[in-house]
């Protein structure tokens, strides 16, 4: 007696697109450009949008974010491209969701939904896997009123994956138990990446942040440079996990060179808080690389969304170099002038094409940051001369009948230690 065995395929989640472009708001055209952000989203996490609805309105209505009128017109576009549930570009308030899923009978959610749903998938590592979970039980905790005790509503977002995306049939005291646990983990994650930072402010390597949209090319980048080995694809948030490699510049000093989660528009409010430790990596980086994708029609309104973003994370004061990157796909020029930044560079992170230039960028601005000094070392401070190989860039060199005679450029704590030396 043979076995038949049958394949067990998910079901495919047949979306629509919802949004609202208000009086005074964005234009048509931008409202177009959000949900075609949204439908790659949604392509991301596994779904397919089949359709797409814009309102007009002077305002998002407050109990159903659609108009009574245009909630009918949606209810017949469901039955139509048999559709399994909306995503709404906006995020939607508990009354919202409720409301709306009881006049349409379906599966509703919104952008916020779905990027948790998105890092869910992605998140690799036990830190990614911790942050994830604490921003989606953060935001369904701020929706449980009128639930009662069960949370089966709330079961998933596009495939129903990802630790916070369990039934988990409890009630608020233990949820806010998980909050609790996850945030001392958090703690935990801070604490180690405070030791870390200070292990390499004491090495004096300087440290250099990749910021940037979302699918920028980002991940690209650090691998053509380091062969870091980091997922890059051409999806949304393809990486979540920090990664950070060593990068040797042209006058043969050392970087250190991070990578982080990118930036999109409405990033969620719990996800940029439960990523904040890693997020901060930015704040104490020496640099920020801004990388944009020169050849995609909304940068100029993805690099203002990269900029409010590290204003909100306390780095609008670092220095910034912006890298156009993907210039092999021959975007529209001229390329978006930008007056927040050092220096802006264009390179194809792909064909490795322009990286020389980028790295003398780098170097040129840590040279601007530091001191030349001019000292005569005697040879008794043999540790002294060594440990200045290791932290600072020689200009010139003597050995001489008193001692090492060495100009060098300098930062504040090697300078510091040679002014006992110092010489005019």
């Amino acid at each position: 007696m043979t076995k038949e065995l049958y394949e067990l395929k998910q079901a495919e989640e047949r979306l629509i697109l919802v949004g609202v472009e208000q009086e005074g708001g964005r234009s048509a055209m931008e409202m177009e450009a959000c949900l075609d952000e949204l439908e790659e989203l949604v392509k991301t996490a596994g779904g397919t949008a089949v359709g797409r609805m814009i309102q007009r309105r002077e305002r998002v209505h407050p109990g159903h974010y659609l108009g009574k009128g245009k909630l009918e017109e949606l209810k017949v576009m469901l039955a139509a491209f048999d559709a399994t549930g909306i995503v709404c570009d906006d995020e939607l308030s508990p009354a919202q969701l409720k409301n709306m899923e009881q006049a349409l009978e379906t599966k509703v959610m919104d952008r916020t939904i779905v990027i948790l749903d998105i890092f869910a998938a992605r998140a690799l590592s036990g830190e990614g896997k911790i942050q994830v979970e604490l921003a989606q039980l953060k935001y369904r905790l701020s929706r449980l009123t009128g639930l009662g005790t069960s949370l089966s509503r709330l079961g998933g977002g596009i495939g129903t994956r990802g630790p916070g995306e369990k039934k988990l049939e409890t009630d608020r005291r233990h949820i806010k138990e998980r909050i609790a646990e996850l945030n001392r983990e958090a703690g935990e994650i801070r604490t180690h990446r405070e030791l870390l930072r200070a292990q390499r402010k004491k090495k004096g390597t300087p440290v250099i942040s990749l910021v940037g949209y979302t699918n920028a090319g980002k991940s690209t980048l650090i691998n053509t440079l380091t062969d870091a080995g980091v997922l890059a694809e051409n999806k949304l948030f393809a990486t979540l996990d920090t990664t950070t490699r060593q990068v040797k510049l042209p006058n043969g000093s050392e970087i250190l060179l991070t990578d982080t989660v990118g930036f999109i528009q409405k990033l969620p409010h719990h996800l940029v808080q439960a990523f904040r430790a890693t997020l901060e990596e930015m704040k104490y980086a020496d640099i920020l690389l801004h990388v944009v994708d020169a050849s995609n029609p909304e940068r100029e309104e993805q690099m203002r969304v990269v900029y409010q973003t590290l204003k909100e994370l306390g780095c609008e004061d670092t220095p910034v170099i912006t890298v156009y990157n993907k210039m092999d796909l021959q975007p529209e020029l001229p390329l978006p002038q930008d007056g927040q930044a050092r220096d802006m560079v264009r390179i194809s992170a792909a064909r490795g094409e322009g990286l020389d230039g980028l790295l003398e960028s780098v170097e040129q601005l840590l040279q601007s940051f530091r001191k030349t000094m001019r000292a005569l070392v005697p040879y008794t401070e043999g540790a002294l001369i060594g440990w200045l190989h290791g932290r600072c860039e020689i200009l010139q060199e003597e050995h001489t009948v008193d001692g090492v005679r060495l100009e060098a450029a300098v930062d504040e704590e090697a300078a510091n230690r040679l002014e006992r030396y110092r010489i005019e």
